[in-house]
């Protein structure tokens, strides 16, 4: 008589396949990257300042529409005073849109990889006659042809990767953005390929804000004038929340205006304003001006590229990568050094660093390598030539005791 199979609780099975599943991209990712909504949105780690960035904006529109639209309204015709307060709202609508937009999307991360390429003259082949070859380095720098001008690409030792033209690795974010321009802290993410079409729209929609309730709260204070005959002092006197959003608009349309007057130059000679800093495309030609039509046609008109990262696709267990042989294979630009990444503002770590903290001298290798097996043999398959220095570089004692032990391990193999 069998016995019953045990009760299973409803939706257990579906219970734990949901915990064997594979995690998402966006929960196993490498960059300091915050997503929210399961991946749908990414935004840098310094995502807090985009709480403040729109308290900047709601803050004055509300003041504005409670204490100088809502006035207007009396002062206006019916239909007028009512636009006023209704173009108010949807264009601070319209620029909180475009601020999202700017904040919570990719910016062209380029994906890591998970091993550093390979040379491009290598053909495949590492052993000569039996004897392997010397390990490859890959060189820190390659050159490559844009619009018949050189340019230099570089390495990221983070990524793993030769970062096209015109990318760079954040260090706040870390990760290589394509067609970097930088890091804006106001709000929290980076200004690359895929966003800077409505960074570009948020700043100067921002800086018209700022020009519109500037205006009318001078046209509040016309009206106060014209209605008690009164001069500019006594008007303003009484309303002063018109005079304290005069001043924030005034201060703050010298920031977005003059960012937005920047940014108009860049994209008229195709800079960003990594390059415009480091490389002064004015003293030198610049190989991605092409006209000035062109130029904003490529920022305002082109399609935008999709996101080279599905942050909500499942990834599968990585094996990782494979230990490397000491006498072959491919070396970082920065193996065996002490580099610093000045993009990356970090120090970068060495390839080999945790071979060499393990690493034993010479003494050691022999003691341990030339141990009798079982049958009294040696053990030849820990003699490997990276733990055998060439003859030259050992003193004739420890060739002496060398060739002692290896004598006296023949004898006791052929005795057994």
């Amino acid at each position: 008589m069998h016995d019953a199979p045990p009760l299973r609780a409803p939706g257990s099975a579906s219970v734990g396949a949901a915990a064997m599943a594979p995690p998402r991209a966006y929960q196993v990712w490498e960059g300091s990257n915050v997503f929210f909504l399961g991946g749908r949105f990414i935004f840098g780690p310094d995502v807090r300042s985009l709480f403040l960035t729109i308290f900047l904006i709601i803050g004055p529109v509300a003041i504005f529409c409670v204490f100088v639209a809502r006035k207007l309204m009396d002062k206006f015709s019916h239909h007028t005073g009512i636009c006023i307060m209704v173009f108010a709202v949807a264009f601070t609508l319209y620029d909180l849109c475009l601020l999202l937009l700017t904040s919570g999307r990719d910016p062209g991360i380029i994906p890591r990889n998970s091993k550093p390429p390979e040379p491009e003259d290598f053909d495949g082949s590492i052993d000569v006659g039996g004897i392997q070859t010397p390990q490859l380095r890959l060189p820190r720098m390659k050159d490559v042809i844009v619009n018949g001008i050189t340019v230099k690409i570089k390495y990221c030792d983070t990524c793993m990767l030769y970062r096209p033209p015109r990318c760079s690795h954040c260090s706040i974010c870390n990760n290589c953005v394509e067609r970097f321009d930088h890091h804006c802290p106001w709000v929290g993410q980076c200004i690359g390929l895929r966003n800077y079409r409505f960074f570009y729209m948020f700043v100067f929609s921002t800086t018209l804000l700022c020009f519109y309730v500037f205006a009318f709260c001078w046209v509040y204070i016309k009206k106060i004038m014209d209605a008690e005959e009164t001069n500019v002092w006594r008007a303003m006197s009484k309303t002063p929340a018109s005079i304290a959003l005069i001043i924030y608009s005034f201060i703050s349309v010298w920031f977005v205006g003059g960012l937005s007057v920047f940014h108009l130059y860049l994209i008229g000679t195709n800079q960003t304003t990594y390059e415009n800093f480091r490389y002064r495309y004015d003293r030198r030609a610049n190989p991605y001006n092409r006209g000035l039509l062109a130029n904003f046609k490529e920022i305002f008109v082109s399609r935008i590229p999709p996101s080279k990262n599905n942050f909500q696709a499942r990834v599968l267990p990585e094996q990782g990568l494979q230990p490397r042989q000491s006498a072959g294979g491919f070396m970082s630009p920065n193996m065996g050094k002490d580099v610093v990444d000045i993009e990356v503002g970090r120090k970068a770590m060495a390839w080999g660093e945790h071979d060499a903290a393990s690493a034993i001298d010479i003494d050691a290798g022999l003691r341990n390598d030339t141990v009798d097996d079982k049958d009294g043999g040696l053990n030849e398959s820990t003699l490997s030539f990276e733990h055998i220095l060439p003859i030259e570089s050992i003193d004739g004692s420890e060739v002496g005791a060398f060739e002692h032990h290896r004598r006296r391990s023949s004898l006791g193999s052929s005795g057994s």
